[in-house]
Order: structure tokens, then C-alpha cells, then sequence
């Protein structure tokens, strides 16, 4: 908990307890580009990392209520919680049931994920590692895996595509629904 009352994380993340070498810590998941149309959304993250001599990755769960019935979303690790986000890496996918609520569970490397530029490679500070490579990616959002469905979902047929989701075309993504909102790192 030295991270969360030191103010080296967001207010919002929890560091539960749990056997050594185990670390868990929570923050919430809140509305942005659905926020108009479901106010009420919410999503808790759980990241668990394990003993980093025996793991090569940590367990990630995302639980998700109240949002837009049967979309799927991408989810994104995050240089800033909130534009222009700067660097990003994406994470896995997730897709609402009918009655808007969903989760999924992936395994990698968080605590501690970067994006580097090995042209540049630079390096920065991170709580819990010291220095590090690249730039620390300590925040999640969760993007419309489709920008029809956001424009359908959303009624506004104006919203223009992001590059948050892979394939073709480049920009067939829509606005970002879901983020952690902090300035200060949840991870």
C-alpha cells in the first residue's frame, strides 16, 4: 500500500492483501465516450502478479456492468488516461452480453509495460521497477471495436474513426468508451 499512500498511484487503485509474492491491485474502469447515453457503466480491473522468478506474465480480469448491449470493445494499456493518450499497446478484446455486462481474462506482461521507439529507445522512472525502458504505459481504456457500432450505439452518425482497433480500414474504430480518468498511474 506504500505506492497508493505515498501518491505514486492513483487514488482509486486498492493494493489487497495476499500471500508474498503475490501483489493484487484494483482501480476502476469509468464512462467517457459512452458517458452521455450510460452513466451508469462501470468496469473494475484486477491485475495479479505473481512472483516475477516463476511468472512470465501477470493476470489481468476486466469486469464490466451496465454498458452497451452485445459490442466489442478493445482494450488498450495507455501512456495518458485521456487525449491524445500518447502511447498505447493493445491488450485483448472484450464483448458485452445482451444485458450489457461482460469480462475477460488475459495474461501479459503489465505492471510493468512499455512502448519503446528502438530508433530512440530513452527510458523512464516507474515506481515499482526504477528506471526502466521506454515510456511506462500505466493506464487502460477500452475503445468501440467498430465505429458503426459506436455511431449506432451513440445515435451519432458524425463520430469519426480511431485507429484504436486493428484491420481494415485503419480508422475503422470508434471513440473511446471506457477509462481509468487519472492522471497519476493506476499500474
Amino acid at each position: 500500500m506504500h505506492a497508493v499512500r505515498d501518491e505514486r498511484l492513483a487514488s482509486t487503485v486498492r493494493v489487497l492483501d495476499a500471500l508474498p509474492p503475490t501483489t493484487i491491485e484494483q482501480f476502476p474502469l469509468v464512462p467517457s465516450g459512452i458517458k452521455a447515453k450510460f452513466p451508469d457503466a462501470t468496469g473494475l480491473v484486477t491485475l495479479v502478479r505473481g512472483d516475477r522468478d516463476d511468472s512470465t506474465s501477470d493476470t489481468v480480469t476486466l469486469d464490466v456492468q451496465k454498458m452497451p448491449p452485445n459490442i466489442t470493445f478493445t482494450i488498450f494499456f495507455i501512456e495518458i488516461a485521456n487525449k491524445p493518450f500518447g502511447n498505447v499497446e493493445y491488450a485483448a478484446d472484450l464483448t458485452t452480453r445482451g444485458d450489457g455486462s461482460g469480462e475477460t481474462i488475459f495474461h501479459m506482461i503489465t505492471l510493468v509495460a512499455f512502448a519503446m521507439d528502438a530508433r530512440s529507445p530513452g527510458a523512464s522512472q516507474d515506481d515499482k521497477e526504477g528506471q526502466t525502458s521506454g515510456t511506462n504505459l500505466e493506464h487502460m481504456g477500452m475503445w468501440f471495436a467498430s465505429l458503426k457500432d459506436a455511431q449506432q450505439v451513440l445515435n451519432d452518425n458524425t463520430l469519426k474513426g480511431t485507429i484504436f482497433d486493428g484491420g481494415n480500414p485503419p480508422l475503422h474504430a470508434g471513440p473511446q468508451a471506457m477509462t481509468d480518468g487519472q492522471s497519476a498511474p493506476v499500474f
